[in-house]
């Protein structure tokens, strides 16, 4: 198999597997333990929740881990704040009332959005393996005659920097 053929097929199943989700709220029963779930908290869930969650909750976004007596145990994924922002969460979990939040959203695959990132994806991985660009080179190149004129044949170099950043000088064991 070619080198362009596995890096498209890697590409094409990892945009597949990843997907694209949105949330969308829940009109039926209520949804099963281990669905991906997030609730809109209201001004009474705020003031419940403020002490252990902080005090300008919009949005929980977690793992339905029980369901009782129309209170809800989630493992929490992400936290939105009204003013913008989210903060990221380990699963810990939280006990949301039914008197906390307005909506119940359920985060469901969205179909036209994967269909188009996969599609998206699969014209970029053509682009490239069009242009050579995935290091086949030019084959020719090694059968040109060259020339006795002196004159050199160069080709730029471009350099990309993904990240640069400076790492701390560590002292010596032992020493201050």
């Amino acid at each position: 198999m070619s080198r362009r053929l596995v890096v498209s097929s890697l590409a094409s199943v990892s945009v597949l597997l990843m997907g694209c989700y949105t949330l969308e709220p829940i009109t039926g029963p209520s949804p099963a333990p281990g669905s991906r779930v997030a609730f809109s908290v209201n001004d009474v869930g705020r003031v419940a929740l403020g002490g252990s969650m902080g005090p300008e909750i919009d949005q929980v976004e977690g793992t339905l881990i029980q369901r009782d007596n129309g209170d809800y145990f989630l493992g929490v994924n992400s936290v939105t704040l009204l003013r913008g922002g989210v903060q990221v969460w380990k699963g810990e979990q939280v006990h949301i009332k039914n008197e906390y939040f307005s909506t119940i959203y359920e985060r469901k695959l969205s179909k036209p959005r994967t269909i188009a990132l996969a599609a998206a994806t699969a014209g970029a991985i053509v682009l490239i393996a069009s242009q050579n660009l995935l290091g086949a080179g030019d084959v020719g190149s090694a059968e040109r005659p060259r020339s006795d004129s002196g004159a050199t044949s160069r080709s730029p170099v471009i350099h990309l920097t993904l990240w640069s950043f400076a790492l701390p000088r560590l002292s010596p064991i032992g020493r201050p």
